[in-house]
């Protein structure tokens, strides 16, 4: 059974950041891409960012666009989101999440695509 933990949430205040971490078990990371998503009281889980099994491909929402960064280490079956230049509207439980295929560059950024969740990690931003 895979597993998914996140950390590194937590208040800040705006114009900060924060690198949230995804710890996931299993042998099978670096197989499979992996994607981050948000979910805002009273809001639908949107999607954050996503990374390739191999780290070469990204892609983001367009509300992070060069203000956040997904990274991972495969060596250590860690997916990571650097987020800087926070603002209120980033206030969110962020999820952690892993494709239900290995399919090469693929970097989806539908939750569908997604099988395998984490518990979330909240991260607030004060004005």
């Amino acid at each position: 059974q895979v597993q998914l933990v996140e950390s590194g949430g937590g208040l800040v205040q705006a114009g900060g950041s924060l690198r949230l971490s995804c710890a996931v078990s299993g042998r099978t990371f670096s197989s499979y891409s992996m994607g981050w998503f948000r979910q805002a009281p009273g809001k639908e889980r949107d999607f954050v960012a996503a990374i390739s099994s191999s780290g070469r491909s990204t892609t983001y929402a367009d509300s992070v666009k060069g203000r956040f960064t997904i990274s991972r280490d495969n060596a250590k079956n860690t997916l990571y989101l650097q987020m800087n230049s926070l603002n209120p509207e980033d206030t969110a439980v962020y999820y952690c999440a892993r494709t239900r295929l290995q399919i090469g560059e693929w970097v989806p950024d539908g939750a569908s695509s997604y099988n395998y969740w984490g518990q979330g990690t909240q991260v607030t931003v004060s004005s």
